[in-house]
């Protein structure tokens, strides 16, 4: 049943769910997990047996409570073995023509400490005993009154199952520079666990300390499993006597040796210079998985990081934007403080897709900017007052219905503060969306540009002539045409650009029109 979940979440190609294990989640699990291992092979070194347990409490209690039946022999077999395997991964690693020391380390240790035992016969070592000679009968499962209630515990062991090879997998492919086929190893898993149930193994997936021991071995490819497979069929088949003296003390300390490359303390050091986020991330999961076991740890870390995806989603950067001196470019005027701004006029690039989870954020920092203005860098004609929202949409790509309703109702909120909405550069799905919402209609076809420098120049000019309006005397306060009443009247002469830019008092008046105040879409479109 597990393997057939397995085998159809392949088939499916459901493997993106797993992009949501973040690298931090992966790095923090398998620090957990190393150290949970290591303490779980301790009773080998120790002499005496501690309780089963994926969590750090329940083993270190019982190494201390069980310290009465500490042995010495099998401690200092283990330790001598376990400094063996270090030193000859080092010369491995270190040294070019000593790789092959890496790969012969695990199989020197069990020589030896075979050795040892056959020579002068520890009684106080453990073994690893008799096992039963010949391969697992084949057989066809013939009763299936149980299928619907075991649907529960197969989706469970599916899940938990996914999680912790698919981490193991991720962390060994970080380590070595290749990228990890998540539908490819979903099939995988399901393949081996559907065949392997004709033979009563148990639901199997990628082993943290097996696949450890491979990877420190040298194994770079499959054929190191297939390699693996064969002999195991062998050794189960004509090989189980040798097996019998074994130490299990040296077995620990292939185990130990392998986890302990995978304390992965210096990404939690790069973490907390890099990104505070991750780090706390990192920290999330490594401590429940020491706390709480590895299957909580590692559906707590995807949990947070499902959590930090959703908490960005819904709280997107938006940048006030201003304009670097000298160009038409604008950008963040937090990241460069040389940029100014224009009075009367906000420039906002929301860094986004806009829908129902963000709208109420967006909106909210967006009158946020109206009321909030740095007047010390603006230039142009001098008023009270916003008058214009540029908001450039070039990051936006993709706008639901959600967030076109509010958009509408912003506009509306906008136009009884007289507030006019300028929009620029929207891709072209985005326009589309706001051209069947009705919106580009509701705003204006005018009010669309290809530039936001395109839309602060014509904004500009609104600026200046509201400004000349207010000077010259006019009919009663109550009488007083809106910014949208002025703007939908045919304009007389075009103010100079490059005159409002500067800021000037007494600005010149041209009757030639500026090429580039060309909207992006034209009213008879």
């Amino acid at each position: 049943m597990v393997g057939i979940l397995e085998c159809i979440m392949g088939l499916l190609r459901l493997g993106w769910l797993i992009r949501f294990i973040s690298h931090s989640v992966i790095s923090g699990f398998t620090t957990a997990s190393a150290v949970v291992i290591a303490l779980s092979q301790a009773k080998y070194f120790l002499g005496y047996d501690i309780v089963r347990s994926s969590k750090i409490v329940p083993l270190i209690e019982s190494i201390i409570a069980g310290a009465d039946g500490f042995s010495w022999p099998p401690f200092v077999m283990g330790s001598i073995i376990l400094a063996i395997l270090v030193i000859m991964k080092h010369l491995g690693k270190s040294r070019k023509y000593l790789r092959f020391l890496r790969a012969a380390g695990p199989l020197t240790a069990v020589v030896l400490g075979t050795t040892f035992v056959k020579i002068f016969h520890p009684a106080s070592i453990s073994l690893v005993g008799d096992i039963p000679q010949g391969l697992p009968k084949f057989s066809i499962p013939k009763s299936f009154g149980y299928a619907l209630s075991l649907i529960p515990t197969a989706a469970l062991i599916t899940g938990v199952a996914i999680l912790e090879s698919v981490g193991i997998a991720k962390a060994l492919a970080a380590k070595n520079g290749y990228e990890l086929d998540s539908n490819q190893e979903l099939f995988g898993l399901g393949v081996a666990n559907v065949i392997g149930s004709f033979f009563s193994a148990y639901p199997t997936t990628g082993s943290f300390s097996r696949s450890a021991v491979n990877h420190e071995s040298g194994a770079k490819t499959g054929l190191a499993g297939i390699v693996t497979g064969i002999i195991m069929g062998c050794a189960l088949l004509f090989l189980t006597p040798l097996f019998e003296y074994i130490p299990q003390c040296v077995l620990a300390a292939i185990v130990i040796s392998a986890v302990m490359g995978l304390v992965d303390y210096n990404e939690a050091i790069f973490l907390w210079r890099v990104d505070k986020k991750d780090f706390l991330l990192w920290t999330i999961t490594c401590i429940t998985t020491l706390f709480l076991g590895i299957e909580i740890g590692v559906l707590v870390g995807v949990g947070a990081s499902l959590a930090f995806v959703i908490h960005e989603s819904a709280n997107p950067h938006i940048a006030v934007l201003g304009r670097l001196p000298g160009t038409t470019v604008y950008r963040n005027s937090k990241q460069y403080p040389e940029a100014y701004t224009y009075n009367g006029i906000v420039i906002v690039r929301i860094d986004a897709p806009i829908y129902f989870a963000n709208i109420s954020y967006i909106k909210d920092r967006l009158r946020e900017y109206e009321v909030d203005v740095d007047r010390s860098t603006s230039r142009g004609p001098e008023v009270e007052r916003i008058y214009f929202v540029i908001i450039e949409l070039a990051p936006v790509t993709y706008i639901d219905s959600s967030a076109v309703q509010a958009l509408k109702d912003l506009y509306q909120e906008y136009k009884l503060r007289d507030i006019q909405i300028a929009i620029s550069n929207p891709n072209r799905e985005v326009l589309l969306t706001l051209s069947r919402s009705g919106l580009v209609e509701l705003i204006g076809k005018e009010w669309y540009f290809v530039r936001v420098h395109d839309a602060v120049q014509v904004c500009l000019q609104h600026v200046q002539s509201l400004k000349e309006t207010s000077k010259t005397p006019g009919p009663l306060l109550d009488d007083k045409p809106t910014l949208f009443q002025r703007l939908s009247r045919q304009r007389g002469e075009d103010v100079s650009v490059s005159v409002l830019e500067s800021g000037s008092q007494n600005p010149l008046t041209s009757k030639d029109s500026d090429p580039q105040l060309e909207p992006l879409l034209s009213r008879k479109s």
